[in-house]
């Protein structure tokens, strides 16, 4: 006769259960390192566009509340520790690239973007078509784009050396000590340093809820080429496709489909309100997928749950993170977004030029999109990649014949 069994099935995930000070922590520190490395960044580009202060406040709110709401639902309903987070080169693309363009274009721009990416996940062309998109490629755009801002933080120096110089040493030390707190340690530095000079006025920090403002999107199509494609390649090649790899990397193995459908879906409706771009997270989310955030994988989600929860509380107040940012002193901002561009630079330089059959057409799409060019009223993102592609076209014919 057959001993009955003495194993006991697995108790059902419980959010309160599975819940633990490991993943609360987990969750705090990834929504910290993604706002102190570029809420900076973000900041320049609203202001690029010609926000004022109330719109910037909230484009930071609608940020704050999609990531909040997707990081929590997804999180929650695949339990797995699904972080999304705004698209840094995205902000730094339109750091660049907004002068000069109305902020009603720059919202239709948003929005076609994020029609793109609801798009590929809705049909499934999410790897199909970045498959057609090298990745030396895109991190040689990526690269060219981040290009301007490390050269800023040292051009700064030649105005006023001393807070940069103190923050790019701070980093350095970071980098040896603590490496995923270096830039939260390199803005208490600067901050610091700044009090300390007399550089701060936190006399006009507001500390209510902000109000979402809308802005009515207009429709120009050279904006939505030169904008919106680019942000839509941006977004999705050095964003979504490195968070979709991270994730598996853990050991999880989500559908990316639907991860780009609702994140693209969120952007949609929070475009109008300053939500320019929301996509999986990478280098946030990584804090919550190891054994420091839970040692059981399957508890982990709890961690991007708590995120959320976070993210939400930040957009919340987003007119108080926009009051502290006008408080700094604008070197602090400029360094600030100048090294925590640093390590996503240097990653896009090794990865441009790591094949050596794609270096031709890697150099010329970095100096092309480097350069800031306008042709056509195009910017020179969108002409990096083109030219980018032709000349590994041309160059992979000749490589084989």
């Amino acid at each position: 006769m057959e001993a009955p069994s003495t194993t006991h099935a697995e108790p059902a995930p419980s959010l309160w259960r599975d819940t633990s000070l490991s993943t609360v922590i987990a969750g705090f520190v990834a929504v910290l390192i993604g706002y102190t490395s570029s809420a900076a960044i973000i900041f320049q580009a609203a202001a690029a566009a010609g926000a004022s202060t109330a719109q910037i406040s909230s484009w930071l709110w609608a940020l704050g509340i999609g990531m909040g709401v997707t990081s929590l639902g997804l999180s929650l309903r695949y339990r797995m520790p699904l972080l999304t987070a705004w698209s840094t080169p995205g902000a730094a693309f339109l750091a660049t690239s907004l002068p000069g363009i109305p902020i009603e274009e720059a919202i239709g721009a948003f929005l076609f973007s994020a029609l793109l990416i609801t798009l590929c996940g809705v049909t499934g062309l999410f790897e199909r078509l970045m498959r057609h998109i090298p990745s030396a490629i895109a991190a040689a755009m990526l690269a060219g784009i981040l290009l301007r801002f490390g050269l800023e933080l040292f051009n700064a120096m030649e105005r006023q050396w001393l807070l940069p110089l103190v923050m790019l040493t701070a980093w350095v030390v970071g980098r040896r000590l603590w490496p995923t707190l270096a830039v939260p340690g390199v803005l208490l530095t600067g901050v610091v340093v700044a009090l300390l000079q007399g550089q701060i006025s936190a006399q006009d920090i507001p500390l209510t809820p902000t109000l979402p403002v809308f802005t009515a999107p207009v429709f120009n199509p050279m904006t939505m080429l030169s904008i919106g494609i680019p942000l839509f390649v941006i977004t999705m090649a050095t964003q979504n496709l490195p968070g979709v790899a991270v994730l598996r990397a853990a050991g999880y193995q989500p559908n990316s489909s639907p991860l780009m459908t609702w994140t693209g879906g969120a952007t949609l409706l929070l475009a109008p309100l300053g939500g320019y771009a929301l996509n999986m997270a990478a280098i946030s989310a990584a804090v919550c997928l190891g054994p420091d955030a839970h040692p059981n994988p399957k508890k982990r989600y709890t961690a991007g749950v708590a995120a959320g929860v976070f993210y939400m509380a930040m957009g919340i107040f987003g007119a108080t993170v926009t009051g502290i940012f006008n408080a700094l002193p604008s070197i602090l901002v400029l360094a600030l977004a100048g090294i925590a561009l640093l390590g996503t630079l240097s990653a896009g330089l090794a990865s441009a030029f790591e094949k050596s059959e794609q270096r031709d057409a890697a150099i010329v799409t970095f100096l092309l999109t480097g350069s800031g060019i306008t042709l056509l009223g195009i910017g020179g993102a969108f002409w990096g990649l083109v030219v980018g592609l032709t000349v590994l076209k041309i160059t992979s014919a000749k490589a084989t014949s």
